[in-house]
């Protein structure tokens, strides 16, 4: 891991050292305007933010409680722990820490990790039905008379595409999942044998989380749940935006609107790198926000700095403080949470 993590920090270093040195003197930046527009943040939005944020890990905690039902009642305020400190994983080492909060899950309530991961790659196709469904309806009602209309009804039209492609690869997976695995690992394993286990491996565990599901009542309390916790999340960027009272671009940002922002933020962590995946996406997010509403690069770059910190790094100080409570080293179980979760991929991979 420590080698993998160094070779990808210079891979990082080194393509910024690039970009700095090809757009240096091109972009013209003005750091006064900047700072001026940070210090003139109005407080009580960025407090709405967070609290809508933070709202959403208790929400989360119930759909895993949710998703764990039919193995086992565990109460939800158990498992918010293992969130708060698996997203602080997340924030500080990058998505290397992912398996971070499956590995706390299965160790709190003495379950297989195997079961937690399956819980895990379950979750995250419900967020990504979940944001779909809902950055799809919203520009759905996007004014035809705004700017880049157009874009705005081509990127809802591909988010529904791709909610309903996504709805029916859960069918075929839930229905015929083997067939599924063995198919992809044949296929691209002829390219790479690794990555044809890893993603037959994938869909293995994506099947045993919708195997979780016993009735129909449990998957529809998991949907309202996706639902809810997405909707907040958009508010939340709602809510920062409009805390640059100063930049009408911003100041006056509907929630359809949003959704391309945050749609640019969330592909812009995808592949967040320890540390400096934080300069990557407030660039992703500045640039959105500079093309798709014209507010001023500084201006942009200010917003995009506290969505971050709203979005991302608002939860590291609690994720701090339950991990000293519950003498939990972060680097550790980050280490230890990936070495784990290669050893299910090891053994599953022949079924």
């Amino acid at each position: 891991m420590k080698r993998r993590n160094g070779v990808l920090w210079f891979a990082v270093v080194v393509v910024l050292a690039l970009i700095v040195a090809l757009f240096h003197k091109r972009i013209h930046f003005d750091w006064a305007m900047f700072w001026q527009q940070l210090r003139h943040v109005s407080p009580w939005h960025i407090v709405a933010a967070i609290a809508l944020i933070y709202g959403t890990y208790w929400l989360r905690s119930v759909r895993w409680a949710v998703f764990l039902s039919p193995t086992k009642r565990v109460p939800a305020h158990t498992l918010l722990g293992p969130q708060f400190i698996g997203f602080t994983g997340v924030a500080l080492f990058g998505r290397l820490a992912d398996l971070t909060r499956p590995y706390l899950v299965a160790k709190r309530v003495d379950l297989p990790l195997s079961s937690q991961v399956a819980v895990y790659t379950i979750e995250r196709m419900f967020d990504l039905g979940a944001a779909a469904v809902i950055f799809s309806s919203a520009l759905a009602f996007t004014p035809k008379d705004l700017p880049n209309h157009q874009t705005f009804v081509r990127a809802g039209e591909l988010s529904l595409a791709l909610t309903l492609a996504i709805a029916l690869f859960a069918v075929l997976v839930r229905i015929a999942g083997g067939v599924v695995a063995g198919f992809a690992r044949a296929t691209l394993g002829s390219l790479s044998k690794p990555v044809g286990e890893s993603v037959a491996t994938k869909i293995l565990g994506f099947r045993e989380g919708l195997n979780t599901f016993t009735s129909m009542r449990d998957f529809a309390i998991a949907v309202l749940l996706s639902l809810l916790m997405w909707g907040m999340i958009g508010m939340a960027y709602v809510q920062t935006a409009h805390a640059f009272v100063h930049t009408p671009e911003l100041a006056g940002l509907s929630f359809s609107r949003t959704m391309l922002l945050m749609a640019a933020s969330i592909g812009g962590s995808v592949l967040q790198a320890p540390i400096i995946g934080w300069f990557t996406q407030i660039a992703v997010t500045a640039t959105a926000m500079h093309e798709f509403y014209g507010a001023p690069i500084e201006a942009s770059t200010a917003c995009g700095a506290v969505l971050l910190i709203v979005t991302s790094l608002c939860i590291i100080p609690t994720g701090l403080i339950y991990s000293q409570v519950q003498h939990i080293s972060l680097k550790k179980v980050a280490s230890e949470s990936e070495a784990a979760g290669n050893k299910p991929a090891a053994v599953e991979s022949g079924s």
